[in-house]
């Protein structure tokens, strides 16, 4: 009998915060909670493409898990300085790829800044390395 073993292909960043993600429903014109957890950074060890993932706390099932997009844009949710909005093409959360809007808040306004710094920096680590791709595909 063959054995079958779960490889672990993601190296964690430093990055991780508690927070609360919400998603939008477009239907009911509000928005749902999707859990309360740790936000984390995921970059893949092969392809070096990072991820942002979180899972609730106990339950430990995850409620965010999509690609870092150059072209995610991170709103101000308004009326909160803790707090930002985006939209996402393809959020696998739930099995199936789906594209949902975003928003994440956190307990202060310094995690809030702190995380928006982080995602643009993964948003860049994607850009490097989808345009070193295509640089390599012309040569």
């Amino acid at each position: 009998m063959e054995n079958t073993y779960t490889v672990r292909v993601y190296l964690y960043y430093s990055y991780y915060r508690r927070a609360k993600l919400f998603r939008y429903n477009k239907e009911l014109k509000e928005w749902k909670e999707r859990g309360t957890g740790d936000v984390r950074f995921l970059q893949h060890k092969e392809t070096k493409k990072v991820r942002l993932l979180m899972r609730r706390d106990k339950t430990h099932k995850v409620c965010a898990n999509h690609l870092i997009d150059s072209s995610m844009k991170l709103s101000p949710n308004v009326g909160s300085d803790r707090s930002w909005v985006w939209n996402v093409t393809a959020d696998i959360s739930d099995g199936k790829p789906e594209a949902e809007t975003l928003a994440i808040r956190f307990a202060n306004s310094d995690n809030a800044n702190l995380f928006k710094e982080k995602f643009e920096e993964m948003q860049k680590i994607n850009e490097d390395i989808s345009n070193k791709k295509e640089k390599d595909a012309k040569n």
